[in-house]
């Protein structure tokens, strides 16, 4: 059975649109539970209502890559919310649900594609970081049903 480990928002882009420049400043806000709005995204995210039919309206990773990373790289004190993913889940085959609808606590997703990992990975966790991703970076996904998301 999966289950979700984690929830993060922020409501701003640190990275998103900074190509060439420094990072933002904006927390990584972990939540208990989160308003999942079709068609738009997480409420309180920094990609609520960005653009109409985006296929980033929420992101997940999974906590077993997670831990598989900080093994591969030696870290001892990172958090999944280096990872600037919306959702934390555990026992999902996330790569699976590529072009698939799925659904958790009665929510219904669309798997879009992988969330491909940027260069921004190997300062937010470590060098190599990006790398190691590269195929393991998580799901990126429509929100088709309106829904309260909880970490379990």
């Amino acid at each position: 059975m999966s289950q979700v480990r984690h929830i993060y928002i922020s409501p701003g882009h640190n990275f998103f649109g900074h190509h060439g420049q420094p990072p933002g400043g904006h927390p990584i806000v972990e939540v208990d539970q989160v308003e999942c709005v079709a068609g738009c995204g997480l409420r309180g995210d920094r990609f609520f209502d960005y653009r109409e039919n985006y296929k980033g309206q929420v992101t997940f990773f999974s906590w077993e890559n997670f831990q598989a990373l900080c093994s591969s790289l030696g870290l001892t004190a990172a958090s999944p919310a280096a990872t600037r993913r919306n959702v934390i889940t555990e026992g999902l085959d996330l790569p699976a649900l590529v072009g698939r609808r799925f659904e958790i606590q009665d929510i219904q997703f669309e798997g879009v594609e992988e969330c491909r990992p940027c260069a921004w990975m190997n300062g937010a966790l470590a060098a190599g970081a990006e790398e190691w991703m590269r195929g393991r970076g998580g799901l990126r996904a429509r929100i088709l049903t309106d829904g309260i998301l909880r970490r379990q």
